[in-house]
C-alpha cells in the first residue's frame, strides 16, 4: 500500500498507508517511532506543542489555509 498525504481543511496533513515505509526524523536526524500506526497528522499551522505532529492547536488559533492544489502553468514548458 502506498503512502498517501492529504491536507485537511484548515488543519493538518494526514499521512496514511504503510507507514513502515516512511522515515520521519527530527532536525537532529533522530527518527520518530511510527510502529503500529496506520496514520499520523502533521502540523501545518506551526502552533502545535507536539511538532511535527498535530495537537489540535489549529482550531484554537483560527488557522486558515489554501486547500486546492494549484495547477502548474503548462504554457511555460
Amino acid at each position: 500500500m502506498t503512502i498517501q498525504m492529504k491536507t485537511l481543511k484548515n488543519g493538518p496533513i494526514k499521512v496514511s498507508g504503510d507507514l513502515s515505509l516512511l522515515q520521519l526524523s527530527d532536525s537532529n536526524g533522530m527518527p520518530h517511532d511510527l510502529t503500529g500506526k496506520s496514520s499520523i497528522f502533521l502540523c501545518r499551522c506551526g502552533a502545535s506543542i507536539t511538532k511535527p505532529f498535530c495537537d489540535g492547536q489549529h482550531s484554537k488559533i483560527g488557522f486558515q489555509a489554501a486547500e486546492a492544489a494549484v495547477q502548474a502553468d503548462q504554457s511555460s514548458e
